[in-house]
């Protein structure tokens, strides 16, 4: 008997044993981290305040949070408008920003609109030199763009799918995006979801479409008739949102991690068997507190800082005033203003309506460098000015305050003219009055009106532009070259921004204010 005891336990423990690893195994719970940031816009210094103490932000303080942050398995995600923006980014096209998120350890990336703005060929060498895939599923036509990547982090399959907005067109200059279609975000996700159903444990939707609509896209994915079963992640960008906190639709995660490097966003993924457990998460902002942050990072943002110098350290001018940005996207600033008369005076004309979003910061009062004027202005844009028929102005003004309740980029700032509007009307309804001159508008009379090469591309939405130049019998176009007899100022050797410097250096000191050229109505009760 005893020697049956003795084979049964020989033969059964070490079965035992195993059986109870396996459960402890089993029971274990395993979290998967995902870290998240967007629109970094080339920010790469600490941002500063007037009194100059550096207050948030900064690359190295950024890689500083991220590397305490790998103490669990996880990614490093990139939602979006990295390449291009601060002048530490523009003068190396985008290049700087590559070789920094080759050096943070970023895992995938997903196109922003903002990444088009150098062009379809140097995108593509950014691209060559990413040692990270750059996604973007509604997107056709660029190959090296792929749809959607996965991992595999603390044995959790992980599946990230990137999405861009579908305006990019619009929102890029149009010549940036020529043979390239954009699909509509929620039809890409789905289709993308669907493929991946049964194959991972969890979804990283990487989109750089904007906070509400991101939030839709919950709506329409992990509501009570969406199909998405699975844990899924909206890690998104373009509006610059700080969510402080996930917002959580049925499935969905939705979060955003402000801008430019101030924050990098934290969620905790935490699964028993496959079966997830908890969804924490919560952003950290980047600040004093990690001093000087990785050491590495600090040498290369440094290294392209000294490259950088000599260009934009030259003083170029003083402000008496400072010169207002904050508020540009819904109503009349004196820093739009100032650029709205350059225009109008470089080149002769009536009238000058720029879009507030070529404006990216403001400039404070004291001296004034080149670099805070590329910080200002950092797009290629150059002049260029059409005849055009008060009709086709309304037009243009009514597009303008379309969408100013959403803070949109496409809000006019103008020179030589005034106008008032409603925001409570519909949209194409809310210019209620136009002076040029201190003349009522005629719409059948023509004006010469001045603007940016992106607006009379058809960007940001602007269409009457185009069309004036277009309706001219004699109307030719060559690539980006156009020809018509409705042009009567088109200047691609000297950017918004060297207009502008060779201007206010000549000025002692820089002044402007706002004069009431834009007002807005409101609804009376």
């Amino acid at each position: 008997m005893s020697g049956i005891k003795s084979f049964l336990c020989s033969k059964l423990l070490p079965l035992l044993l195993l059986l109870v690893v396996s459960l402890e195994v089993r029971a274990a719970p395993v979290t998967v981290r995902i870290l998240h940031f967007n629109d970094f816009h080339g920010f790469a210094n600490p941002l500063q305040q007037k009194n100059d103490i550096a207050v948030t932000g900064g690359a190295a303080r950024l890689a500083e949070a991220i590397r305490r942050n790998r103490d669990v398995p996880g990614l490093l995600l990139a939602a979006g408008d990295i390449i291009q923006g601060d002048s530490w980014a523009n003068l190396f096209r985008g290049r700087s920003s590559i070789e920094l998120m080759n050096l943070l350890g970023v895992d995938a990336m997903s196109l922003g609109n903002h990444e088009f703005d150098f062009g379809q060929s140097q995108l593509l060498l950014l691209i060559a030199d990413a040692r990270f895939p750059l996604l973007a599923a509604n997107l056709r036509g660029l190959p090296p763009v792929k749809g959607k990547t996965s991992f595999v982090r603390n044995n959790i399959r992980v599946a990230v799918i990137g999405l861009v907005t579908d305006d990019t067109p619009y929102s890029s200059h149009p010549r940036n995006t020529v043979g390239l279609s954009f699909e509509p975000p929620v039809k890409a996700a789905r289709r993308e979801i669907a493929e991946m159903i049964g194959k991972t444990d969890l979804i990283v939707l990487l989109t750089h479409l904007g906070h509400e609509q991101d939030l839709s896209l919950a709506r329409m994915l992990c509501g009570s008739a969406g199909p998405v079963t699975v844990p899924l992640l909206i890690a998104g960008g373009h509006s610059h949102t700080r969510v402080e906190h996930p917002v959580k639709i049925g499935n969905c995660t939705v979060v955003q991690a402000w801008e430019h490097g101030k924050a990098l966003g934290v969620v905790d993924y935490t699964f028993d068997n496959g079966v997830l457990l908890s969804v924490a998460g919560r952003l950290e902002e980047i600040g004093p507190s990690l001093k000087d942050g990785r050491s590495d990072v600090a040498a290369l943002v440094g290294k392209y800082n000294r490259e950088a110098d000599s260009t934009l350290d030259r003083e170029v001018a003083n402000a008496a005033v400072d010169l207002v940005q904050q508020g540009i996207r819904e109503q009349e600033t004196n820093l739009g203003n100032l650029v709205a008369d350059l225009v109008r005076e470089t080149t002769g004309v009536q009238v000058a309506i720029i879009n507030s979003g070529t404006l990216r910061t403001g400039i404070n009062a004291g001296i004034v460098t080149a670099r805070q004027v590329y910080a200002t202005m950092p797009f290629d844009n150059y002049l260029v000015a059409v005849r055009m028929s008060g009709r086709q102005l309304l037009d243009t003004l009514e597009h303008g305050v379309s969408a100013v309740e959403k803070g949109e980029g496409r809000f006019p700032q103008v020179s030589g003219i005034r106008f008032s509007f409603r925001r409570d009307r519909p949209a194409g309804s809310r210019i209620i009055s136009v002076h040029i001159n201190e003349m009522p508008i005629e719409p059948d009379r023509e004006y010469t009106v001045a603007t940016l090469d992106f607006i009379a591309a058809g960007g940001d939405g602007y269409a009457a532009f185009g069309e004036a130049i277009r309706s001219a019998g004699d109307f030719t176009e060559t690539g980006a070259a156009m020809r018509s007899s409705r042009l009567v100022y088109n200047d691609p050797g000297r950017f918004l921004r060297d207009i502008f410097i060779d201007s206010v250096s000549k000025r002692a000191p820089i002044e402007s204010r706002v004069e009431g050229r834009i007002v807005e109505v409101n609804e009376t009760k």
